[in-house]
């Protein structure tokens, strides 16, 4: 009767190895079809009939369909995704002009300071023209 443990026997260094190589591969593997799923809906050269045919086909039949996907339509979702890229950009830099130059406050208090000391006010005129700037 033997009590000797072999802790690491019966799953050697190769094994772990490829046990890590299948997590890195599924994970990338959901990695695509995530992508793939987001670029049929993101494009707007499809219609809704191709878009649902892909969806099925990318679902039903997952790797042949990611295969197919990446065969005929890959090359362009590098295009979509930087035109998506600079739609959002453009979206964020009008929106952020629209909301720093919404009522100018700080420009117009500037403005108003300025006249302030050349003289062209006097302290109840500014503080009238701040006030109404600032409500």
């Amino acid at each position: 009767m033997s009590d000797t443990v072999y802790l690491a026997y019966d799953y050697p260094v190769l094994g772990a190895f490829l046990t890590a190589l299948w997590v890195f591969l599924w994970v990338l593997w959901v990695f695509l079809l995530f992508r793939i799923v987001v670029d049929v809906f993101r494009d707007d050269d499809l219609g809704g009939w191709a878009k649902a045919a892909w969806l099925i086909f990318v679902l039903v039949l997952p790797f042949l369909g990611v295969f197919v996907y990446v065969c005929v339509r890959g090359g362009s979702m590098g295009r979509r995704e930087a035109r998506h890229a600079k739609a959002q950009r453009a979206d964020f830099d009008d929106y952020v002009r629209r909301t720093a130059g919404s009522g100018g406050s700080a420009d117009e208090l500037a403005k108003l300071a300025e006249m302030k000391r050349e003289g062209h006010l006097t302290e109840e005129e500014f503080q009238r023209a701040k006030e109404k700037i600032l409500s």
